[in-house]
C-alpha cells in the first residue's frame, strides 16, 4: 500500500512544510465519491452536532456541490473516519473555494488525519489551476497550512462570522492582492 501522505506526482511543495506522518497503516485518502454523502453527513453531525447548520459557512455551501476532484475523505475498510470538502464560491468578482466542514471522527483526531486530508485539497485545487482558498477557522491550526488571517473589512460573509477567524489561503502568490467584497455562491 502506498504512503496515504506523499504528495502526487507534480504538485506543489507544501508552504508550511510537509504533512504529518500517519501512524495508521490502514488509513486511506482518496477523492470524494457521490456515494460518501451520507457518511460525511453522520460523521458531520457527530462532531459539529445539529448546530452546524446556523452557520454562516454551512449556509454558503447550501445548494453548491462539492468539487469531487478537489474534496477528500480519509477511511479504514469502508468507514470514513474523516472528510474536506472543497466547495466552489466567490470573493468579491473573483472566483474561490471554500475549504470544510474538515472534519475528523472524535475518536481518530489528533493523530494527522484533518492536517492531511486538507493538504491533499490544497494541492489538488493547486494542480487544477485555482488561485485562492477561503474558511472559517482557529488560525493557530490553519497557519501552518498556509493560512491568513484575512484582513477587516476585506471581505464581507453573508452572515455573522468571527473576523478573526476568516483566514485565506493563495495557492498561487499574489492571488488575495486587489480581492474584495461579498463572499457568494458560485451557481
Amino acid at each position: 500500500m502506498s504512503d496515504p501522505t506523499s504528495q502526487p506526482p507534480g504538485a506543489a511543495p507544501q508552504p508550511s512544510g510537509a504533512t504529518p506522518q500517519l501512524d495508521m497503516p490502514a488509513l486511506v485518502l482518496r477523492p470524494l465519491a457521490s456515494g460518501d454523502f451520507q457518511a460525511i453527513d453522520k460523521l458531520d453531525e457527530r462532531a459539529f452536532g445539529p448546530g452546524r447548520f446556523t452557520k454562516t459557512a454551512y449556509r454558503l455551501r447550501e445548494g453548491v456541490s462539492p468539487d469531487l476532484n478537489l474534496s477528500y475523505v480519509a477511511t479504514i475498510g469502508r468507514m470514513v473516519i474523516g472528510s474536506n470538502l472543497m466547495t466552489p464560491i466567490r470573493c468579491g468578482d473573483a472566483p474561490a473555494l471554500l475549504l470544510g466542514p474538515l472534519t475528523v471522527e472524535p475518536a481518530f483526531r489528533s493523530r494527522g488525519i484533518g492536517e492531511a486530508l486538507a493538504n491533499r485539497s490544497l494541492d489538488a485545487a493547486r494542480e487544477a489551476g485555482h488561485r485562492l482558498v477561503i474558511l472559517v477557522g482557529d488560525e493557530p491550526y490553519y497557519k501552518r497550512l498556509g493560512f491568513k488571517r484575512t484582513p477587516m473589512g476585506r471581505l464581507a460573509m453573508p452572515g455573522p462570522v468571527d473576523p478573526a477567524r476568516l483566514l485565506y489561503c493563495e495557492l498561487v502568490g499574489g492571488a488575495f492582492e486587489g480581492i474584495s467584497g461579498p463572499v457568494s455562491r458560485a451557481l
